[in-house]
């Protein structure tokens, strides 16, 4: 009774988020038509997310310094969740597959947010990259999945470099990011989108259980120039992301006993 009494409530925030989400998002729109002029959405966007992972029940514990510059983000990928959890830490744009372009709603205001589709094969990579870069060229972080997938959570696959080229055409930084959940201390198995599953359905678990503690770290910023090897750096920064969700996990298993080395809890800004 109490998971569907938590279903009920969260959803009903869900529900009022989504809705303002929308009333800022047609607002928006409405406003860059009268003006004739494009109008930047990413702290819009930024405040949207925030509102929709409270309403989620996510409690989020970030850590380290966020770049004041643009700068390519890169981050290990375990759920749909991943965007408004970091959309909600920086103002920035996404590199999405386009799949998600087509959910009913999500899809439409990921558009909206300025989320970057790609499709997947048919040597659309190069076409990608250059987006990215014009995107970054304009003063506009862009955060990438470079494991090209989402996973168990459990540790991090190996990375692709070629997107990586963005950063290197664009003359900015890379920072990578690691993000885990944890539920009762332990990685958590409900928060994970993969395989087969179904946005509304995953959606709903997530609502009807207890909230779940979502780790957030950032790395220090990496600089590139014309004599880096990026499948090197691939590497490298692969490391930093996996050593990063090993750190994520061992907060969890101190948070218990209140060990000094747990990350702290962001409030929103």
């Amino acid at each position: 009774m109490k998971d569907y009494a938590r279903l009920t409530y969260r959803l009903t925030l869900f529900t009022l988020s989504l809705s303002l989400t929308i009333g800022i998002a047609c607002s928006v729109t409405l406003v860059e038509w009268l003006g004739r002029r494009r109008i930047d959405r990413t702290p819009y966007a930024r405040f949207c997310f925030h509102g929709a992972v409270r309403s989620l029940g996510f409690r989020v514990r970030q850590q380290g310094d966020i770049s004041a510059k643009p700068v390519l983000y890169l981050s290990n990928h375990i759920s749909w969740s991943d965007i408004p959890i970091l959309g909600g830490q920086s103002p920035l744009r996404f590199l999405s597959k386009a799949e998600v372009g087509k959910w009913p709603v999500i899809g439409w205001l990921a558009g909206q947010a300025g989320t970057l589709f790609i499709k997947r094969g048919g040597g659309k990579s190069q076409l990608c990259r250059q987006e990215i870069a014009t995107t970054l060229e304009k003063g506009q972080s862009v955060l990438i999945f470079p494991e090209g997938t989402t996973t168990s959570g459990i540790t991090v696959l190996p990375f692709h470099s070629r997107l990586l080229w963005a950063a290197k055409d664009a003359g900015v930084d890379i920072q990578p990011i690691s993000i885990g959940y944890l539920r009762d201390g332990q990685p958590d198995h409900l928060a994970p989108f993969i395989g087969d599953d179904e946005f509304q359905g995953h959606l709903l678990r997530m609502l009807k259980s207890p909230s779940v503690d979502v780790g957030v770290i950032f790395h220090p910023t990496v600089t590139i120039n014309e004599h880096t090897d990026l499948d090197a750096l691939a590497l490298e920064l692969h490391e930093t992301v996996t050593s990063g969700l090993k750190r994520i996990h061992r907060a969890g298993d101190q948070s218990e006993t209140a060990n000094a080395d747990a990350l702290p809890v962001r409030q929103p800004n």
